[in-house]
């Protein structure tokens, strides 16, 4: 099992990039093409994930769900690994990855988006609380 497993992490790239030589020849647009713009998307995905995961952090630290914050959070990071990696087949992936509906209204992550940052309050709870004033 773990030679299967070697062969398989060993052997995707090397797939990956035939695909992609066979794909680039097929568009007529230069390999180098492809694998620059997918590495600029992925690039381009982690810096955004870098400044949205402190606002979940802190949205969660709120009350807000810790799981569905880590896991929208772990599949943007992973999606943007696998643009970087070179390669058609990754590049499908990770647009897969970043296409689920984890974090949307109705998906299997809640029924509201995760809200941080200095958004007014949402929700229609009702904040208790004493008045006292100081002079």
């Amino acid at each position: 099992m773990r030679f299967v497993m070697l062969a398989i992490v060993l052997l995707f790239p090397l797939v990956d990039l035939l695909v992609t030589a066979r794909f680039a020849r097929w568009t007529g647009v230069p390999m180098w093409m492809w694998l620059t713009g997918s590495a600029i998307a992925g690039l381009w995905v982690l810096a955004n994930e870098r400044v949205q995961f402190r606002a979940r952090a802190l949205a969660a630290f709120r009350g807000d769900s810790l799981f569905r914050g880590l896991l929208d959070s772990g599949r943007r990071v992973v999606a943007g690994i696998l643009l970087i990696a070179p390669g058609i087949l990754s590049d499908v992936l990770a647009l897969l990855l970043l296409l689920l509906p984890i974090n949307q209204r109705g998906g299997f992550g809640g029924p509201e988006p995760v809200a941080a940052g200095r958004g007014g309050y949402r929700g229609n709870r009702t904040l208790d609380g004493d008045y006292r004033r100081l002079d």
